[in-house]
């Protein structure tokens, strides 16, 4: 194993990968790639993670990434809704498969059939989608004309857990709403997904945005398990190191690794940030104190300072007002309370750019966050 990585080091290695010690001049879909996808369960989340990200970010850019079928939300790392490029969602979704099919086993949905056809269900719920976008209402009704003693939702979520689909516009879109609403990924984009299942590409994606990194922490972030042998297999292109503890750490020969003493600036980040999910081990962005609350909380938004979660966030707009709400986990020092209300300003701005009156406050993080 190489020379070892403290947690600090490790920490700025994550943030600068992750363009969070400075932002980024590049476009929102080659930013979108460097991240290896978002999560995007929270439709607006990725927004926030680009703005926090990107200089001069619009909504409107990565709207129309959605509309123009450059940018796709579907089902991929960990069974999680992810927003990636249509090339990596149509590279990956083979490779993730195994996930979100062992993810449906354990489901209720999964017991409800039992007895069932399944492969029936899944051909007669692809022809429907194939026909026409539909959400999992519609299609679970549909179904239900087929099997009337079966449950309408078990039937459709068969489908969607199976079916390689994809959201459509308007959901994702910025100050829109709209159902989820499923089409075939290959109808939406034009093309089949690869039926290449090998992960190696997926790791080294993984790496390069979120190594160095053990082959645990690549399962975490994927839901993939075995994936010793990739790391074997691809080791003779990868550098290694070790952590504190004494695991081997993977990454890519040009994975940056800035000074550990580099200062990391405050950043907003959206729910589920992968950032925060990306690890088996997470101590080198989630604070040891703070470790239970912080996991339990994850479906809030979250405040990186000197690149450590520190406390969570909720913009809201009232009228001509936008107020930020900042929860500390712990007492913040002066400056990073100054730096972290510069920040809010301009993310307030981002969230009502009509707001004439803004506002920040300081509460109790919520109960379990």
């Amino acid at each position: 194993m190489g020379p070892t990585l403290d947690r600090r080091a490790l920490n700025r290695a994550l943030v600068a990968r992750q363009s969070l010690l400075g932002r980024s001049a590049i476009p929102p879909l080659a930013m979108v790639e460097r991240l290896a996808g978002m999560q995007s369960q929270v439709p607006n989340a990725p927004y926030v993670g680009l703005w926090s990200r990107l200089e001069r970010f619009e909504p409107s850019a990565l709207g129309e990434l959605l509309v123009q079928r450059r940018v796709v939300r579907s089902t991929l790392m960990r069974g999680t809704i992810h927003l990636t490029s249509a090339d990596d969602a149509l590279a990956w979704r083979s490779v993730i498969r195994p996930v979100i099919e062992r993810g449906f086993g354990a489901t209720q949905f999964y017991r409800n059939l039992e007895g069932l056809d399944r492969a029936e269900v899944i051909a007669a719920g692809r022809a429907l989608l194939e026909e026409r976008p539909l959400n999992r209402a519609e299609l679970g009704r549909l179904l239900g004309e087929r099997w009337p003693d079966r449950d309408p939702g078990s039937l459709a979520y068969t489908v969607t857990y199976h079916v390689p689909l994809v959201q459509l516009p308007p959901r994702g879109l910025w100050g829109r709403t709209g159902q989820a609403t499923w089409t075939p990924m290959e109808s939406w984009l034009g093309r089949a997904p690869s039926p290449d299942e090998a992960a190696d590409e997926v790791v080294i994606r993984y790496l390069a945005a979120f190594g160095p990194a053990t082959v645990a922490d690549a399962s975490a972030w994927s839901g993939l398990a075995g994936l010793r042998p990739t790391f074997e297999r691809l080791r003779p292109r990868l550098r290694t190191f070790s952590d504190e503890r004494g695991r081997e750490l993977f990454d890519v020969p040009d994975g940056p690794l800035p000074d550990a003493g580099t200062p990391a600036p405050p950043r907003f980040i959206g729910e589920y940030d992968n950032v925060l999910v990306a690890y088996d081990d997470r101590s080198r962005v989630i604070p040891d104190e703070h470790r239970d609350r912080i996991l339990h909380g994850l479906g809030v938004p979250m405040v990186l300072i000197d690149g450590m979660v520190r406390a969570t966030w909720r913009a809201t707009v009232s009228g001509d007002t936008a107020t930020l709400e900042v929860a500390p986990y712990d007492r913040l020092a002066g400056d990073d309370r100054r730096a972290l209300e510069t920040e809010g300003e301009m993310l307030l701005m981002f969230f009502a750019p009509g707001a004439s009156r803004l506002a920040i406050r300081y509460v109790a993080p919520p109960p379990g966050a």
